[in-house]
Protein backbone atom coordinates (compact mmCIF):
# COMPACT_ATOMS: atom_id res chain seq x y z
CA UNK A 1 0.00 0.00 0.00
CA UNK A 2 1.12 3.23 -1.07
CA UNK A 3 2.02 6.12 1.76
CA UNK A 4 -0.10 8.44 1.16
CA UNK A 5 1.29 12.01 -0.59
CA UNK A 6 1.92 15.11 1.48
CA UNK A 7 0.53 17.99 1.01
CA UNK A 8 2.19 20.76 -0.02
CA UNK A 9 1.54 23.63 2.20
CA UNK A 10 2.60 27.44 0.46
CA UNK A 11 4.93 29.65 2.69
CA UNK A 12 3.74 32.97 1.79
CA UNK A 13 7.03 35.38 1.73
CA UNK A 14 6.99 38.21 4.53
CA UNK A 15 7.48 40.98 1.65
CA UNK A 16 6.53 40.94 -2.00
CA UNK A 17 7.81 43.15 -4.51
CA UNK A 18 5.74 45.93 -5.67
CA UNK A 19 6.06 44.95 -9.61
CA UNK A 20 4.57 42.74 -10.25
CA UNK A 21 1.99 42.08 -7.53
CA UNK A 22 1.18 45.56 -6.37
CA UNK A 23 1.50 47.52 -9.85
CA UNK A 24 -0.32 44.68 -11.82
CA UNK A 25 -3.92 44.84 -9.33
CA UNK A 26 -3.61 48.88 -9.39
CA UNK A 27 -3.58 48.59 -12.96
CA UNK A 28 -6.28 46.57 -13.48
CA UNK A 29 -8.71 48.64 -10.90
CA UNK A 30 -7.36 51.75 -13.29
CA UNK A 31 -8.79 50.05 -16.20
CA UNK A 32 -11.98 48.80 -14.70
CA UNK A 33 -12.70 52.13 -12.92
CA UNK A 34 -11.98 53.96 -16.15
CA UNK A 35 -14.63 51.52 -18.29
CA UNK A 36 -17.16 52.11 -15.56
CA UNK A 37 -16.76 56.18 -15.68
CA UNK A 38 -16.54 56.14 -19.54
CA UNK A 39 -19.95 53.98 -19.97
CA UNK A 40 -21.26 56.43 -17.04
CA UNK A 41 -20.77 59.83 -18.97
CA UNK A 42 -22.08 58.06 -22.06
CA UNK A 43 -25.50 57.01 -20.97
CA UNK A 44 -26.12 59.86 -18.20
CA UNK A 45 -26.35 63.74 -19.50
CA UNK A 46 -24.55 66.11 -17.31
CA UNK A 47 -27.05 68.33 -15.00
CA UNK A 48 -26.45 71.40 -16.43
CA UNK A 49 -28.48 73.68 -16.32
CA UNK A 50 -29.23 77.10 -18.67
CA UNK A 51 -26.85 79.71 -19.48
CA UNK A 52 -26.23 82.10 -16.54
CA UNK A 53 -28.50 85.14 -16.20
CA UNK A 54 -27.22 87.90 -14.26
CA UNK A 55 -30.77 88.99 -13.57
CA UNK A 56 -31.97 85.92 -12.66
CA UNK A 57 -29.99 84.27 -9.75
CA UNK A 58 -30.51 80.73 -8.69
CA UNK A 59 -31.51 79.98 -4.98
CA UNK A 60 -29.58 79.18 -3.10
CA UNK A 61 -26.46 79.82 -5.52
CA UNK A 62 -24.37 76.85 -4.95
CA UNK A 63 -20.07 76.74 -5.65
CA UNK A 64 -18.92 73.20 -7.24
CA UNK A 65 -19.78 70.32 -5.38
CA UNK A 66 -15.94 69.80 -4.63
CA UNK A 67 -16.53 73.38 -2.96
CA UNK A 68 -19.66 73.21 -0.84
CA UNK A 69 -17.99 71.75 2.33
CA UNK A 70 -16.20 75.14 2.57
CA UNK A 71 -19.43 76.62 1.99
CA UNK A 72 -21.43 74.97 4.14
CA UNK A 73 -18.92 75.81 6.89
CA UNK A 74 -19.69 79.72 6.18
CA UNK A 75 -23.47 79.03 8.41
CA UNK A 76 -20.79 77.81 11.60
CA UNK A 77 -18.36 80.24 11.42
CA UNK A 78 -17.01 83.51 10.22
CA UNK A 79 -15.50 84.03 6.99
CA UNK A 80 -12.06 84.87 7.86
CA UNK A 81 -12.17 80.90 9.43
CA UNK A 82 -14.22 79.05 6.96
CA UNK A 83 -12.43 80.84 4.20
CA UNK A 84 -8.95 81.78 5.23
CA UNK A 85 -7.90 79.37 8.31
CA UNK A 86 -10.24 75.90 7.69
CA UNK A 87 -8.12 75.68 3.94
CA UNK A 88 -5.05 76.37 5.13
CA UNK A 89 -5.24 74.01 7.82
CA UNK A 90 -6.29 71.67 5.32
CA UNK A 91 -3.50 72.22 3.24
CA UNK A 92 -0.85 72.66 5.52
CA UNK A 93 -1.65 69.56 7.84
CA UNK A 94 -2.02 67.36 4.37
CA UNK A 95 1.65 68.42 3.78
CA UNK A 96 3.01 67.93 6.96
CA UNK A 97 1.48 63.96 7.27
CA UNK A 98 4.14 62.66 5.98
CA UNK A 99 6.91 64.59 8.62
CA UNK A 100 4.69 64.23 11.97
CA UNK A 101 3.18 60.85 11.41
CA UNK A 102 6.19 58.73 11.19
CA UNK A 103 6.81 55.26 11.57
CA UNK A 104 9.57 53.80 13.99
CA UNK A 105 9.38 50.33 12.26
CA UNK A 106 9.90 52.32 7.98
CA UNK A 107 7.82 52.14 5.66
CA UNK A 108 5.74 49.75 3.79
CA UNK A 109 3.42 49.23 7.24
CA UNK A 110 0.02 50.22 6.06
CA UNK A 111 -1.93 47.80 7.57
CA UNK A 112 -5.21 48.47 10.41
CA UNK A 113 -3.19 46.97 12.54
CA UNK A 114 0.05 48.72 11.78
CA UNK A 115 -1.79 51.77 11.49
CA UNK A 116 -5.09 52.14 13.46
CA UNK A 117 -4.97 55.91 14.78
CA UNK A 118 -3.39 57.02 11.52
CA UNK A 119 -6.33 55.26 9.42
CA UNK A 120 -9.47 56.46 12.10
CA UNK A 121 -8.07 60.23 11.86
CA UNK A 122 -8.01 60.06 8.42
CA UNK A 123 -11.29 58.36 7.39
CA UNK A 124 -12.55 60.87 10.46
CA UNK A 125 -11.56 63.79 8.42
CA UNK A 126 -12.08 62.70 5.23
CA UNK A 127 -15.80 61.42 5.44
CA UNK A 128 -16.95 63.63 9.01
CA UNK A 129 -15.26 67.59 7.84
CA UNK A 130 -15.57 66.40 3.83
CA UNK A 131 -17.69 64.37 2.69
CA UNK A 132 -20.54 64.47 4.64
CA UNK A 133 -20.62 68.70 4.74
CA UNK A 134 -20.56 67.65 0.58
CA UNK A 135 -24.06 65.67 1.21
CA UNK A 136 -25.74 68.19 3.03
CA UNK A 137 -24.50 71.13 0.76
CA UNK A 138 -25.83 69.00 -2.49
CA UNK A 139 -28.97 67.69 -0.85
CA UNK A 140 -30.09 69.18 1.95
CA UNK A 141 -29.42 72.95 1.46
CA UNK A 142 -32.21 74.47 -0.13
CA UNK A 143 -33.84 78.34 -1.11
CA UNK A 144 -32.31 80.85 1.19
CA UNK A 145 -29.66 78.04 2.35
CA UNK A 146 -32.31 76.61 4.50
CA UNK A 147 -31.81 73.27 6.16
CA UNK A 148 -34.06 70.69 4.79
CA UNK A 149 -34.51 66.94 5.18
CA UNK A 150 -34.87 64.63 2.35
CA UNK A 151 -38.70 64.04 2.39
CA UNK A 152 -39.40 67.65 3.02
CA UNK A 153 -40.31 69.97 0.37
CA UNK A 154 -37.90 73.41 -0.55
CA UNK A 155 -40.31 75.83 -0.46
CA UNK A 156 -38.67 78.96 -1.64
CA UNK A 157 -40.80 80.72 1.01
CA UNK A 158 -39.51 79.32 4.29
CA UNK A 159 -38.40 81.65 6.71
CA UNK A 160 -36.30 79.80 9.65
CA UNK A 161 -36.58 82.59 12.82
CA UNK A 162 -32.95 82.03 14.44
CA UNK A 163 -32.48 83.35 17.78
CA UNK A 164 -28.07 83.04 17.77
CA UNK A 165 -26.59 83.66 21.27
CA UNK A 166 -22.96 82.98 22.21
CA UNK A 167 -21.87 80.41 24.61
CA UNK A 168 -21.34 82.65 27.80
CA UNK A 169 -24.27 84.35 27.72
CA UNK A 170 -26.23 80.79 27.22
CA UNK A 171 -24.03 79.94 30.80
CA UNK A 172 -25.37 83.37 32.11
CA UNK A 173 -22.72 85.32 31.63
CA UNK A 174 -23.65 89.07 30.27
CA UNK A 175 -20.67 91.15 30.92
CA UNK A 176 -17.86 91.43 28.25
CA UNK A 177 -15.25 90.85 31.15
CA UNK A 178 -16.36 87.23 32.65
CA UNK A 179 -17.91 86.37 28.88
CA UNK A 180 -14.11 86.95 27.98
CA UNK A 181 -12.89 84.92 30.60
CA UNK A 182 -15.39 81.99 30.39
CA UNK A 183 -14.70 81.71 26.93
CA UNK A 184 -11.23 81.23 26.92
CA UNK A 185 -11.35 78.75 29.74
CA UNK A 186 -13.60 77.08 27.62
CA UNK A 187 -11.36 76.92 24.44
CA UNK A 188 -7.94 76.80 26.43
CA UNK A 189 -9.12 74.08 28.69
CA UNK A 190 -10.50 71.90 25.73
CA UNK A 191 -6.68 72.23 23.77
CA UNK A 192 -5.12 71.67 27.64
CA UNK A 193 -6.98 68.70 28.41
CA UNK A 194 -7.36 67.06 25.33
CA UNK A 195 -3.51 66.90 24.80
CA UNK A 196 -3.02 66.17 28.52
CA UNK A 197 -5.34 63.38 27.74
CA UNK A 198 -3.90 61.83 24.69
CA UNK A 199 -0.46 62.42 25.86
CA UNK A 200 -1.25 59.66 29.12
CA UNK A 201 -2.89 57.37 26.44
CA UNK A 202 -0.02 57.39 24.16
CA UNK A 203 3.33 57.27 25.93
CA UNK A 204 4.66 54.50 23.69
CA UNK A 205 4.01 57.12 20.64
CA UNK A 206 5.59 59.97 22.36
CA UNK A 207 9.08 57.99 22.40
CA UNK A 208 8.72 57.08 19.28
CA UNK A 209 7.87 59.95 17.34
CA UNK A 210 9.17 62.73 19.89
CA UNK A 211 7.13 65.26 21.94
CA UNK A 212 6.54 67.91 18.80
CA UNK A 213 5.69 65.61 16.34
CA UNK A 214 2.91 64.43 19.06
CA UNK A 215 2.01 67.49 20.28
CA UNK A 216 0.94 69.08 16.45
CA UNK A 217 -0.42 65.70 15.47
CA UNK A 218 -2.69 66.27 18.67
CA UNK A 219 -3.65 69.96 18.01
CA UNK A 220 -4.35 69.49 14.47
CA UNK A 221 -7.01 66.30 15.45
CA UNK A 222 -8.53 68.26 18.23
CA UNK A 223 -9.33 71.40 15.47
CA UNK A 224 -10.65 68.54 13.63
CA UNK A 225 -13.05 67.41 16.44
CA UNK A 226 -13.64 70.90 17.49
CA UNK A 227 -15.09 72.45 14.32
CA UNK A 228 -17.94 69.11 14.36
CA UNK A 229 -18.60 70.43 17.76
CA UNK A 230 -18.97 73.58 17.14
CA UNK A 231 -21.52 72.47 13.98
CA UNK A 232 -23.38 70.07 16.75
CA UNK A 233 -23.60 73.46 18.80
CA UNK A 234 -24.79 75.30 15.94
CA UNK A 235 -27.48 73.54 14.97
CA UNK A 236 -28.71 71.47 17.97
CA UNK A 237 -28.01 75.10 20.13
CA UNK A 238 -28.01 78.15 18.14
CA UNK A 239 -24.71 78.71 19.52
CA UNK A 240 -22.77 81.22 17.45
CA UNK A 241 -19.50 82.20 19.40
CA UNK A 242 -17.36 80.45 21.97
CA UNK A 243 -15.41 83.11 23.27
CA UNK A 244 -16.23 86.34 23.06
CA UNK A 245 -14.15 89.86 23.67
CA UNK A 246 -14.40 92.96 23.04
CA UNK A 247 -11.53 92.68 20.38
CA UNK A 248 -12.34 89.36 18.47
CA UNK A 249 -14.88 86.57 18.95
CA UNK A 250 -13.90 82.65 18.16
Amino acid sequence: MAAPAKKKVEVVPEKLHVWPYLVRLEFLCAIIVMVLLTVWSITIDAPLEEAANPSKTPNPSKAPWYFLGLQDILVYFDPWFAGVIAPVLIIVGLMLIPYLDVNPKGNGYYTYTERKAAIWIYSFGFLVLWISLIIMGVFLRGPGWNLFMPWEYWDPHKVVALTNVDLPYAFGFRDYVWSSIFGGAVIIGYFAIGTAAYFVLERKAIKNVGFMRMFLKINLFLIMVGIVIKIVLRLGFNIKYVWVTPWFNI
